[in-house]
């Protein structure tokens, strides 16, 4: 068997991969795989294994930024991993991933993010739960009184990509978000148009949501004021007359929790996502941290697939940015591998990392500090 480019004349085949794994797919959704596949065949983001001419498994990189601490970073979305049930139980997973991962590192991504299936074969080369995405349910009725001040709405669309991703970026950049995908103007554009949600837009918030069937669903609700997310919430409640419950995927501390006068925000789905740093120097000083804090800790990473990430480096954090170097290692310093460094970028504590046998090494001081640097509850509202 063969690892190489995905060729454009093998789509088909690969989308009847993907159709074999994961079920029927209506005809909207084939479109936008077709683009989405291609496209990342002309950015050299989709790898194929053929057993001789016959192609048995794929994988791609989806092109992303995503938001750590209020600043964004390249991301590579792991998608479409897919293996023919013949030829499953042979390792071909395994050398997919590997070499999906080799391509991220060769394109320049200092991190991954995937949505697993299955855990094994991803832990095994070095990623894991960074976080989730959350789906909440809530009564219509409960929405519909939230505004007190109401603020200037307007209906948007796709021609409004542009001024839509500037509201939405202040709003995570203000918020020190973690998780979040930020999209460019294109595929903002391309999911408005596809999609077609009911948006609106204020001066500091956005709104998107559609019907569900009987219910509402909301795609994304972002607001940098009290006033503006009671007025968006409340937009959707308005149809409380017609609609019993309303959907809407948010992040584990959103608003919402706080904003109903009952607690009638109940959980409704929730959906793990993998984490995997890349570039170790690249992922520590792109993201965002506190900018209250002004430390300097020193910590060795082991990574068998990545051997530049192996070693001992100085993270100083400064004014909310990172600066990275190596170092020469000393006994006693805290080690992590590449779960546990993902897992530490992600927010877990290090209490908990060392009982899950993922961090070894260090002292309680340098514990807290790393506690207080990456400390954090990291989301996302989109599926890939």
């Amino acid at each position: 068997m063969q690892i190489r480019d995905l060729h454009p004349d093998h789509l088909d085949a690969a989308l009847r991969i993907f159709v074999r794994s994961f079920g029927p797919v209506n005809e909207s959704r084939r479109e936008r795989w077709h683009r989405t596949a291609f496209q990342a065949i002309t950015d050299r983001q989709a790898l194929g294994c053929y057993d001789g001419t016959q192609l048995v498994a794929m994988a791609r990189i989806n092109r992303y930024r995503q938001w750590w601490y209020g600043r964004t970073l390249p991301m590579a979305g792991i998608a479409s991993v897919v293996v023919a049930p013949e030829y499953r139980g042979q390792g071909v997973a395994t050398r997919v991933i590997g070499a999906i991962l080799d391509r991220a590192a060769e394109l320049g991504y200092p991190i991954s993010v995937l949505y697993p299936e299955t855990v094994p074969p991803y832990r095994g080369l070095g990623w894991e739960f960074g976080g989730a995405r959350y789906l909440v349910s809530m009564p219509a009725e409960a929405l519909r009184g939230l505004a007190t001040t109401p603020v200037p709405l307007r209906q948007v669309g796709p021609d409004d990509a542009a001024e839509i991703l500037s509201v939405v970026r202040r709003c995570h950049a203000a918020a020190h978000s973690s998780g979040p995908i930020d999209w460019d103007e294109s595929e903002a554009h391309d999911w408005l148009t596809a999609d077609q949600p009911f948006g609106f837009l204020a001066e500091d918030g956005f709104l998107a949501y559609h019907w569900d069937g009987p219910d509402l669903q909301v795609a994304e609700l972002v607001a940098g004021s009290a006033d503006t997310a009671r007025s968006l919430w409340s937009l959707v409640g308005s149809g409380s007359s017609v609609v019993d419950k309303v959907r809407a995927c948010v992040g584990p501390n959103d608003p919402v929790h706080w904003l109903t006068r009952e607690a009638v925000v109940r959980p409704a789905g929730r959906k793990p996502w993998m984490l995997r740093l890349v570039d170790v120097p690249a992922a520590l000083a792109g993201r965002g941290y506190p900018a209250g804090l002004e430390v300097e800790v020193h910590f060795a990473v082991d990574d068998p697939q990545r051997p530049g990430n192996t070693g001992h480096w100085r993270l100083t954090v400064t004014a909310g940015t990172g600066q990275v170097e190596p170092i020469t290692g000393q006994p006693g310093t805290l080690r992590l591998g590449t779960r546990g460094a993902a897992a530490l970028y992600s927010g877990a504590p290090l209490a908990t990392l060392r009982v899950a046998g993922l961090a070894s090494g260090g002292d309680p001081a340098t514990d807290t500090l790393l506690d207080a640097i990456f400390g954090g509850n990291p989301y996302l509202l989109d599926e890939f």
